[in-house]
């Protein structure tokens, strides 16, 4: 119950909502400085935080920018991503010598992503910079079938993640 309370916690305190991709946010940050783009003119940099918890998934999507994730608390997070690679797999939280896991990952844009928490009964605490910044018209979520007709390897993973 201890991790029940910790996560009714951090959605009270940081004032997080329910992410349409699954697990909870809130912005933190819009840059006033604007960019063009191919887009058009979008806000240099925004950051969010977000928690995904293990019994949530963060389905997979895709934007237009740049999105550099950042660790925080709770268990190590994989975010997943598929492209003309296949389904790849970044491990983001506390270093350790057993696995290739890192604080900070890059997703680059126009990639399909979506990601988990590693152990049961957790939550993973992560704040995103996404450059340009972030909008709603750029999200792209995804369902299975079509991700299944590009990457039908990656089954699996898309039923999971979709």
């Amino acid at each position: 119950m201890e991790v029940q309370n910790r996560i009714a916690f951090l959605v009270e305190k940081l004032n997080l909502l329910p992410h349409p991709e699954g697990g909870f946010y809130s912005e933190t940050y819009r840059s006033e400085a604007n960019i063009e783009t191919s887009a058009g003119n979008k806000n240099l940099t925004t950051a969010i935080y977000f928690l995904l918890t293990s019994e949530n998934v963060s389905k997979f999507h895709r934007i237009k920018s740049d999105e550099l994730w950042f660790f925080h608390e709770g268990s190590n997070l994989t975010v997943h991503t598929l492209s003309e690679l296949g389904h790849k797999q970044l491990s983001l939280g506390y270093p350790s010598s057993t696995a290739i896991t890192s604080p900070q990952h890059l997703v680059k844009a126009h990639t399909i992503f979506g990601s988990t928490v590693d152990e049961p009964d957790s939550f993973a605490l992560v704040s995103c910079v996404v450059s340009p910044g972030f909008d709603f018209a750029d999200f792209e979520l995804f369902e299975a079938k079509a991700l299944l007709q590009q990457f039908p390897e990656s089954f699996e993973i898309i039923n999971k993640l979709t």
